[in-house]
């Protein structure tokens, strides 16, 4: 199965951007993504066997309760390359960075093998289609710019599986961001 590990903002900090891409309205060669299917990746963990996953589970948690609650916000636009238009993350970078590199370090322990490369916390808009829709990316991403949504907290991460026959998200697991306790 296909899964990842990601938070999901809630309706009202999705609300903003959701409303900018309304207007932006239909674009030749650009796929939206649905507001429903809008999450933070903290790891994508690609295909794994079922046995593989039952014993994940407990070190998922562990990591995302090593963190804590993170305060984000959506902000800004960009592309990676000419095929992704993305909105950015803005807020407890640092804590959301530590997250993410907690939740990699549990999937690898677990024995998933991720690829290394930096993190970038983002939420997928669209895909380019065609060839018009990877020349509309960056005039999306113009466009959308100066977008700013509401602060929220996050505090739960999800381990998600995602079928992509039909394009449906299915969370597996709710995994609680614990505040550390103080020492004591």
């Amino acid at each position: 199965m296909r899964l990842f590990v990601s938070l999901e903002p809630p309706a009202e900090a999705l609300q903003q951007v959701a409303e900018a891409v309304t207007e932006l309205g239909h674009v030749p060669g650009v796929r939206w993504s649905p507001p429903s299917r809008w999450h933070v990746t903290l790891a994508f963990l690609g295909e794994l066997d079922d046995d593989v996953v039952d014993p994940l589970v407990p070190l998922l948690r562990w990591a995302a309760a090593s963190t804590g609650p993170v305060r984000l916000r959506l902000s800004g636009a960009g592309c990676f390359g000419s095929s992704v238009l993305w909105t950015g993350v803005a807020g407890d970078l640092e804590r959301l960075s530590a997250l993410a590199a907690a939740v990699a370090r549990a999937a690898r322990a677990g024995g998933v093998a991720l690829e290394e490369r930096p993190y970038r916390p983002h939420v997928t808009l669209a895909r380019a289609t065609g060839r018009g829709g990877s020349g509309a990316l960056g005039r999306l991403a113009d466009q959308l710019a100066e977008l700013r949504g509401p602060t929220w907290t996050a505090t739960e991460a999800r381990l998600v599986r995602s079928h992509t026959s039909t394009g449906r998200y299915e969370v597996l697991e709710h995994l609680q961001l614990v505040a550390p306790s103080a020492p004591g």
